[in-house]
């Protein structure tokens, strides 16, 4: 699959380096974990950049934003340069106090953004999904994760040291961990997915509702 070239720095829109790294490889998983979605709410879109470069590469499906307010100007600024008819606007979703929006999501994609939130989000955010995916709703997480309680790499255990000097409620989150929340609401692990740079594409599915 070819993605359309997307700038990887422009002085006029706002660029993070880890929305840019590994879209590639990402977006192989999720031309098969999507393949049969339809409405996919991206959690945490950051700048933006996920969204303009998925979106067009799965035109099967509709790729909702969301974030917090703070990072709208960027989404928008992104998505006015590089347009597609099925990326949506980001909707407000702020995991310390939002309501599940309003759509019929079948998916769920969030990247970069388990290690950066105080575990309670983390738990929210699963909760969310668990509670409004439909059944075989997906949820794909991507990221770095510990295994074992081990980390997977030098680089990954300075990340962690770095994310919790910044702040002491974040950090790169234990795979364990993450696979028992996640059946604590009904969403089973479907595959691991390694991926460059010592991250993962987790994809979990919602079982049926009892």
């Amino acid at each position: 699959m070819t993605a359309p070239q997307t700038p990887n720095r422009r002085a006029d829109l706002p660029f993070s380096q880890a929305c840019e790294n590994n879209q590639s490889p990402i977006l192989a998983v999720l031309a098969q974990a999507f393949a049969d979605r339809r409405h996919v709410l991206e959690i945490g879109s950051g700048t933006g950049q996920h969204g303009v470069h998925f979106a067009p590469c799965l035109p099967h499906l509709v790729w909702q934003t969301s974030d917090l307010a703070a990072n709208h100007a960027a989404i928008n600024a992104w998505q006015a340069a590089y347009p597609a008819p099925n990326l949506r606007a980001p909707l407000l979703l702020d995991l310390t106090s939002s309501d599940w929006p309003d759509g019929a999501f079948d998916a769920v994609f969030s990247a970069n953004t388990a290690h950066i939130m105080a575990w309670p989000l983390v738990v929210r955010l699963f909760a969310m999904a668990g509670s409004h995916l439909p059944e075989g709703g997906v949820l794909a997480l991507y990221g770095p994760f510990n295994y074992g309680g081990t980390f997977t790499s030098d680089s990954n255990r300075a990340f962690d040291a770095w994310l919790r000097a910044r702040d002491p409620a974040s950090g790169i989150r234990h795979f364990e961990d993450i696979a028992t929340l996640a059946a604590t609401h009904g969403l089973v692990l479907a595959h691991d997915h390694a991926m460059p740079a010592n991250n993962r594409l987790l994809v979990f599915r919602r079982m049926a509702m009892t």
